[in-house]
């Protein structure tokens, strides 16, 4: 928090941004992560080569499982003075997570959950407030950035919901929508670290989720995972056939 506004952008080669800030939390993580359980570390900041490497040791037996992290979920807001960003850890076994934190250090906002123990903020059972049932009176969380044309442009002319949101921190998102603070979700394509805690915390909070092609949410590429999601079953069947159909 010190470097909060403090930092200079930086560039990595796809264009994203990061600081120092970035570097540094990520190497505090991966120290003391190794302290709770050793096992192998894929970061946002490593280059792409590493973060594969980890991933593919995470995967193969020959480690327990695999610390996934986003040191800053939300950089652009950090550099900006945007409070919304988040610290993101999760642990993952054979490609799932059964592990995650997603902490708001701005709102001292502590989101987590264990697989089969349910999701809590700040020690309050997840869902925060009652979620509503019909698509048209929705608050959504879209990411159009990311969406296939043909999609983006439905979304944004004819919405089938009543207002939407995008802060640009995918593990908040993701948390929020467990919360109840969201109705329903959407994203293009996410990376481990973007989904590995807050898909967790959505599902053990009663949450549902798919991506774009399949129904079950975990099948396909972990480079390039789209999301649909809400918190009530018949919401999320709704919201899962209207973006099907538009996309």
């Amino acid at each position: 928090m010190p470097r909060y506004m403090q930092v200079t952008r930086k560039v990595k080669s796809d264009g994203s941004s990061f600081t120092e800030a970035d570097i540094a939390a990520q190497e505090v993580l991966l120290q003391a992560l190794q302290t709770v359980r050793s096992g192998a570390f894929m970061g946002e900041e490593m280059s792409l080569e590493e973060q594969e490497v980890q991933w593919q040791k995470g995967m193969t037996g020959n480690v327990e499982g695999l610390w996934s992290v986003d040191p800053i979920d939300g950089t652009s807001n950090f550099l900006n003075g945007l409070p919304y960003f988040a610290i993101s850890v999760a642990w993952m076994v054979q490609g799932k997570s059964v592990l995650g934190v997603v902490y708001n250090p701005v709102s001292d906002e502590m989101f987590y959950a264990e697989k089969g123990r349910g999701a809590f903020l700040n020690e309050k059972p997840l869902p925060i407030k009652q979620h509503i049932t019909v698509l048209s009176g929705a608050i959504a969380n879209v990411d159009l950035k990311r969406l296939h044309k043909k999609l983006a442009a439905e979304v944004a002319a004819n919405p089938p919901y009543a207002s939407q949101r995008n802060y640009g921190a995918c593990a908040l998102e993701w948390c929020y929508t467990a919360a109840g603070y969201f109705d329903i979700y959407l994203h293009g394509g996410q990376k481990p670290w973007d989904y590995a805690a807050g898909s967790l915390i959505l599902e053990e909070a009663g949450g549902h989720m798919s991506g774009f092609e399949y129904d079950d949410y975990w099948t396909g590429s972990p480079w390039r995972r789209s999301v649909i999601a809400a918190l009530n079953a018949d919401l999320f069947m709704q919201w899962r056939e209207w973006v099907r159909e538009h996309k």
